[in-house]
């Protein structure tokens, strides 16, 4: 039967589940990496038409706003942090045909890429736009279950729980570590 989700509410812990690396009370907004593949166009000399093959999946770059500052989120900035990082998203959707209320959980490894101040203007609440680069880990969970998983080194990627690239792994001996 048809439904449709809406997502009512986000929480992000950057930091990974650490009860003060709660982004609750100044997230403002919060965007998942688009998911789009790459394509190379392809003219064959025997044929009247041009074509584009899939050939990879573009870089992985989530966004999010905060409200005001956020000294401590400075600090895991770019090269002076030296590891990667664990973001995790929480959001509330609600199925609008049942009423129920379901869990989103994205969980995100990669660094603090980015962080770029509005403009202050008096009056207003100044905010902060942030980016998460180098993402080398990708999991979002719909309602408990696995809808997509990457990890770059262990070069899977899974959709619903089953992977996509099972027979390349196992054709160059890439051992399974996830």
């Amino acid at each position: 039967m048809s439904t449709i989700y809406i997502m009512e509410a986000a929480n992000l812990f950057c930091g990974d589940h650490d009860p003060t690396a709660s982004k609750h009370l100044t997230l403002s907004e919060l965007q998942l990496p688009a998911l789009q593949e790459i394509y190379q166009d392809h003219h064959a000399g025997g044929s009247r038409v041009q074509i584009e093959v899939a050939v990879g999946i573009q870089k992985l770059e989530p966004t999010f706003k905060l409200a005001g500052w956020d000294p401590d989120l400075l600090t895991q900035f770019g090269l002076g942090a030296t590891r990667n990082k664990v973001f995790t998203a929480y959001g509330v959707i609600k199925d609008k045909r049942t009423g129920v209320s379901i869990e989103a959980k994205a969980i995100i490894e990669g660094r603090l890429g980015k962080i770029e101040a509005e403009a202050f203007q008096r009056g207003e609440m100044m905010s902060h736009d942030y980016a998460i680069n180098e993402v080398m880990h990708y999991e979002l969970w719909f309602n408990d279950r696995e809808k997509l998983y990457f990890d770059f080194f262990s070069s899977d990627w899974r959709v619903d729980g089953a992977s996509q690239n099972a027979d390349e792994r196992r054709i160059l001996r890439i051992p399974t570590t996830g």
